[in-house]
């Protein structure tokens, strides 16, 4: 249904992560990926979704030729606890010291979605809070020493081990948590297929 109402759009995913690249393909979109690489900085004072909106403008900001039937997708994620965005880990001390600080809490996934054409710009976000047990060092350890999570913000992934056995609860959107809140995606590229 929505591959058929893209039928005359080109869509571009500006994104390396597998996971946002699956869930085009699963949503049966036909689409191209371009990645560009951009200094992913935001201004100190921003917070929550302010940064990930900050960021997934600046994603979209080095395509500065997009035709008419262009619809460019730009995304970021970030994981917001204690008033800090955690992004990705850059080491494994990185990645213990933050998954450690996030055991037996809740803490934010905020993902922040961009669809840029050649004359407009909307943008979406969306929050999910998860809720995480008591973790052991023997746990955390394991899940680093074999996941290797340093392409995650927050320094886990909730579709892995360590989602399954980490999570108590989760409050919003599952697949927000993984990158990308796809209800919002399938809406927001429904109504610019229908413009």
């Amino acid at each position: 249904m929505l591959k058929e109402k893209l039928k005359n759009y080109n869509l571009i995913l500006a994104s390396g992560s597998p996971r946002r690249q699956d869930f085009f393909k699963e949503l049966g979109l036909d689409f191209a990926i371009d990645i560009r690489p951009v200094e992913e900085l935001f201004p100190e004072e921003l917070e929550g979704t302010d940064i990930t909106d900050h960021l997934a403008r600046l994603k979209a900001s080095v395509f500065s030729n997009l035709k008419a039937q262009d619809i460019l997708v730009t995304s970021d994620t970030i994981v917001w606890f204690n008033g800090v965005a955690l992004n990705k880990p850059e080491d494994r001390d990185e990645a213990h010291a933050m998954i450690s600080a996030l055991s037996g809490s809740t803490h934010e996934v905020i993902t922040s979605v961009a669809f840029t054409t050649a004359t407009a710009q909307t943008v979406i976000n969306d929050t999910t809070k998860v809720t995480f047990k008591d973790l052991t060092e023997e746990e955390i350890n394991y899940y680093i020493d074999n996941f290797k999570p340093y392409d995650k913000a927050g320094g886990y992934g909730i579709q892995e081990w360590f989602g399954y056995i980490a999570v108590t609860s989760i409050e919003g959107s599952y697949f927000n948590v993984m990158g990308m809140p796809l209800h919002k995606v399938y809406e927001t590229l429904m109504l610019l297929a229908d413009s």
